[in-house]
């Protein structure tokens, strides 16, 4: 049985190699089309039917993956453009209640993320071992974090919450 709040499973952490750093850039390229195709044909009911009891909705999802990653952008340059910088959190459950994404259609933020993760991947393609092995300051964690993670979470990511959609709708017959 799948577990339905993780169902790809939880992130792995794993060493640095040219083949896990090229797929983990495909998985930030194409996460916009997974999600496009996950939500294809969804009316706003659909929508707005949490993945899960006490779970997001596909809208809040996709949503929250624009805020997340358009966070986790901004992380890796500052990353790459200071020296240890410390980030700033963010509570991700109050800004998934916020007017905005209650109020916007979700082509809007696949839109964004269309355009968010050509960037970060072209950001992402010139970058060396030793660019991912540079580090931010996670302060709510109180850990230093390589950037190296940060590719490995955000890959992940998108995948896990694209999967939480289209299993809602093999669930539900959509």
């Amino acid at each position: 049985m799948t577990d339905i709040k993780y169902p790809i499973g939880r992130v792995e952490i794993v060493a640095y190699s040219e083949k896990v750093k090229d797929d983990s850039m495909a998985d930030i390229l194409f996460l916009p089309r997974m999600l496009e195709y996950a939500v294809l044909n969804l009316n706003e009911d659909q929508l707005h039917t949490p993945y899960r009891e006490g779970g997001w909705s596909s809208n809040q999802i996709i949503h929250h993956l624009a805020d997340s990653h358009m966070n986790a952008f901004i992380r890796f340059k500052l990353g790459l453009t200071e020296d240890h910088p410390t980030i700033k959190p963010y509570d991700q459950n109050k800004w998934a209640e916020t007017v905005d994404v209650k109020n916007t259609a979700v082509n809007i933020s696949i839109t964004l993320l269309h355009s968010l993760h050509h960037r970060w991947y072209e950001l992402l393609k010139t970058l060396t071992e030793a660019d991912f092995k540079r580090t931010v300051y996670h302060p709510e964690q109180e850990r230093d974090i390589p950037l190296w993670n940060f590719l490995l979470i955000y890959a992940w990511h998108g995948k896990h919450h694209a999967t939480q959609i289209t299993q809602l709708r093999e669930r539900m017959g959509w």
